[in-house]
């Protein structure tokens, strides 16, 4: 039995937004993959500290696209186990989002990355961010600070946006949970 009424506008609503990330998992895969090939000109990967963005944004859309399947079939099947399959997968991610952010706050101050070392071993930027003979003393990480400062406003902005965009995708989620379930049970 179909869902009636308002559920059938949470499901349209629900794939609609899956759709979209999907088609964005997929993209990422794809740009992932051709950052890759231009780099290093295969896609096998030879140098980790060359192939590290391309990787991480390849698993970064592997897992996009694999939950936005859940939540894009499971709503246009109208599939109980999918759809909560998809607001699971989805209140882990924000889980995991929320520890990431703490985590990051809390060992803001304690970054000496292995990739600042003139030459690259296994924890050789331990102890030795000021030795300039160890390590390249002007790193990308100011830099990065005074941009996501100058553009705090948009940082919130955009993380507000995916936390309501997920909250949101949870809701819809539970919502057409309990409409399929009621569907169910008047049969």
């Amino acid at each position: 039995m179909a869902v009636e009424g308002g559920m059938k506008c949470v499901k349209f609503l629900l794939f609609f937004f899956n759709f979209i990330f999907w088609l964005c998992g997929l993209a990422l895969i794809v740009v992932g993959i051709l950052v890759q090939v231009s780099l290093t000109k295969t896609f096998m990967i030879n140098d980790v500290s060359t192939s590290g963005a391309p990787i991480v944004v390849i698993i970064v859309g592997a897992v996009i696209f694999f939950i936005a399947f859940f939540g894009c079939c499971g709503a246009w099947q109208e599939n109980y186990c999918m759809v909560t399959t998809f607001a699971i997968l989805l209140s882990l991610i924000c889980i995991v989002e929320i520890a990431a952010a703490i985590t990051g706050y809390v060992y803001r101050k304690k970054v000496m990355p292995d990739s600042c070392c003139r030459n690259v071993t296994a924890n050789c930027g331990v102890g030795a961010m000021m030795d300039a003979a160890k390590v390249y003393t002007e790193g990308c990480r100011g830099i990065v600070e005074e941009l996501l400062q100058k553009n705090i406003l948009w940082v919130i902005v955009a993380a507000l946006v995916i936390a309501f965009l997920q909250i949101m995708g949870i809701v819809f989620a539970c919502c057409l949970m309990r409409g399929i379930r009621s569907g169910y049970e008047v049969m």
